[in-house]
Parts: C-alpha cells; sequence; structure tokens
C-alpha cells in the first residue's frame, strides 16, 4: 500500500479515567528532539550536574507552574527540564465536588504544551516546540513514586546515556 502512512498506536489505557485523582509521571519531547530547552553543565561539589535553562526552558517552566493556577486540584510535585523532554509529575487530587467533570491529564498535557508554544511564539518568533504526543505511566504505589523521584532527579547526571540524549 504505497502512500498510506502507517496507523498510529494509542498510547492511552482504553478502559482508564485519566481524570481520576492519582500521581502521572509525564514526559513531553520536543519536535524533533531538538536540543532548546536546557543545557547540562558539569556542575561543582555536592552537585555533579547542573541544568541551564535556556530562553525556552523558562517559558517552559514558568508555564508548569501556571498550570496550578489554571487547575486548582492540580500539583505540579516533581519536574526536570531537559534538553529536548521534560519529565514531571502531576498529582491530581480530590476535588470537594467530585460530580464536576474535570480535565484529564491529556488535556492538561496539551493545554501546557499549547501555551507554551504559544508564548515562545510570541516572544521569539519561533516555530513547533513540542512533538504531537506525549508518555505517561500511571504512578502505582509508593515504590513505584520513589523510582520516578530518582529518575527524574538522576537525569541530569545520566544525560549522555540518556536514550533521549543528543548533542544538537
Amino acid at each position: 500500500m504505497e502512500g498510506k502512512l502507517p496507523s498510529r498506536k494509542h498510547p492511552r489505557l482504553s478502559a482508564y479515567d485519566y481524570s481520576a485523582a492519582g500521581a502521572y509521571f509525564v514526559t513531553v519531547c520536543t519536535y524533533n528532539r531538538r536540543c532548546i530547552l536546557s543545557r547540562v553543565t558539569e556542575g561543582q561539589g555536592i552537585n555533579p550536574a547542573e541544568v541551564e535553562y535556556t530562553k525556552y526552558g523558562r517559558i517552559a517552566e514558568e508555564q508548569l507552574f501556571l498550570l496550578e493556577k489554571r487547575y486548582p486540584f492540580l500539583e505540579v510535585d516533581k519536574y526536570v527540564i531537559m534538553p529536548n523532554h521534560i519529565h514531571a509529575v502531576f498529582i491530581l487530587c480530590h476535588q470537594k465536588d467530585e460530580g464536576v467533570c474535570r480535565p484529564s491529564i491529556t488535556d492538561i498535557v496539551c493545554a501546557y504544551k499549547s501555551l507554551t508554544t504559544k508564548k515562545c511564539r510570541t516572544l521569539y518568533n519561533t516555530g513547533k516546540v513540542f512533538q504531537a504526543s506525549f508518555y505517561e505511566h500511571i504512578i502505582r504505589g509508593e515504590r513505584d513514586y520513589d523510582e520516578i523521584a530518582r529518575y527524574i532527579y538522576e537525569n541530569p547526571l545520566r544525560w549522555h546515556l540518556d536514550k533521549l540524549y543528543s548533542e544538537e
């Protein structure tokens, strides 16, 4: 079948309610995995690696925390802004009125990517900032959470070994 694009695998669980209270590990990659958000440098003393944000990375961090104002039931618990991707743990808390429909993780991530891109375009006339999709993992307990928190913390230390590593 010439000319037909391959069907794209839908990464979300079909029967899961992604607006349910809980913790979610999210990874968002830049468009074409360009290294536009930060630089990882050798640190000093007890910090063996440091992340230095670019102008786009500063916007990405600002928009991450503005999500908490936009969505009062959302907490950005842990995060790291790497050169070409962002890892974050989002915690959706219970609401007083559980009957109210609230956005899903997909809605929140799409809003984040859209708002970040819009601000980057407005200030710096940039093109696409993020790739179309994102990765998520439903955190299933304290041990899972601890492993993810450690992974986020250590990500800059292992940047050169990361599967998303690029020197661009």
